[in-house]
């Protein structure tokens, strides 16, 4: 079944330059770095330390137990290096806590998009290795049935405006790990028209890192493949049970009516509505798609959203 809430009528012409300047300006693909909200003392939340053979490093995840399967929360653009956004920005831990799932929230990534790049990621005042969906797809599932008695299948993963798209495409290749995905407020065909260029915009603005190094130039056969619109058949023939939710840019009951988040919000839109069009064109009838009235491009309507899929991920991962 294909679940569709949504104001008809609403769309998005291309983005001219000027446009492209005030997002990126604003801050593309991300959210303002202000802390609102930490995990309550109580709650049994660890911080771990997971190897990445792949990057070279130890990794911060937190993580709270609950259960054999587990929700992956992404962060967005600019993540940071201390703690997930979903822990800085909201209580996602409270929230899941007795849930019967366990919450894992990687920490870092800055602009990474959470794929394997290409070339070493130079920014943030310094060069790393990324090979984040190495690390979210093997390294870091293999430790936690190891070590937390995680469950390596049958997951889901959430992400937010930059991850919303990376969540979609670790369930369209990771099928068994990934059972359901989550995606909030992305840009869901990163191949398509002036995309490429916008992102490497954002992401120079977002600690001055490079998008060829990632994907390498507009055309690459790896912006295809890291593009939900372009790989929808392979979430429609796995069965992935899927969320897709974006706001119109119109500010609503819970605030955000600032220019960055309007305008992002309405951008983003349009591709949101292209992805569902090509999932049902592909047959496929698992999946919500969210596309409300009002809503910007702010952690309050995410972690909004997040409570209102939590049934539907209990019920997919069989925790409720």
């Amino acid at each position: 079944m294909v679940d569709t809430y949504i104001r008809q009528g609403f769309s998005r012409g291309l983005v001219v330059l000027s446009a492209l300047m005030l997002a990126v300006t604003a801050g593309l693909l991300g959210s303002p770095p202000t802390a609102n909200a930490w995990s309550r003392a109580g709650l049994p939340v660890e911080t771990l330390s997971v190897p990445s053979g792949a990057m070279g490093r130890d990794i911060k995840v937190q993580f709270q137990g609950g259960g054999s399967h587990a929700v992956y929360l992404l962060d967005g653009l600019r993540a940071r290096d201390d703690a997930n956004g979903w822990d800085i920005e909201t209580p996602a831990f409270e929230w899941f806590y007795q849930s019967g799932l366990s919450v894992v929230m990687p920490v870092g990534g800055m602009s990474s998009f959470y794929t394997d790049w290409y070339q070493p990621a130079a920014g943030n005042g310094g060069v790393q290795t990324y090979k984040w969906e190495t690390f979210l797809t093997s390294e870091l599932p293999q430790w936690l049935a190891a070590n937390r008695h995680v469950s390596a299948s049958g997951n889901a993963v959430v992400g937010l405006s930059m991850s919303g798209s990376s969540a979609l495409i670790l369930a369209a290749f990771y099928p068994g790990q990934f059972r359901y995905a989550g995606s909030l407020s992305a840009f869901l065909n990163p191949s398509a028209g002036p995309w490429p260029g916008l992102i490497g915009l954002a992401m120079n603005d977002s600690g001055g890192f490079s998008s060829a190094a990632m994907w390498g130039p507009p055309g690459d056969p790896a912006w295809a493949r890291n593009d939900p619109t372009l790989q929808v058949g392979r979430l429609v023939a796995n069965h992935t049970r899927i969320w897709v939710y974006c706001g119109s840019g119109t500010p609503g009951e819970l605030g955000g009516g600032d220019l960055p988040s309007t305008f992002l919000e309405g951008t983003a839109l349009q591709s949101n509505f292209n992805f569902r069009d090509q999932y049902v064109a592909a047959g496929g009838n698992n999946a919500v798609f969210n596309f409300p009235p009002t809503g910007t491009h702010t952690w309050s309507y995410w972690g909004a959203q997040l409570n209102q899929m939590k049934p539907d991920i209990q019920r997919t991962l069989g925790a409720a």
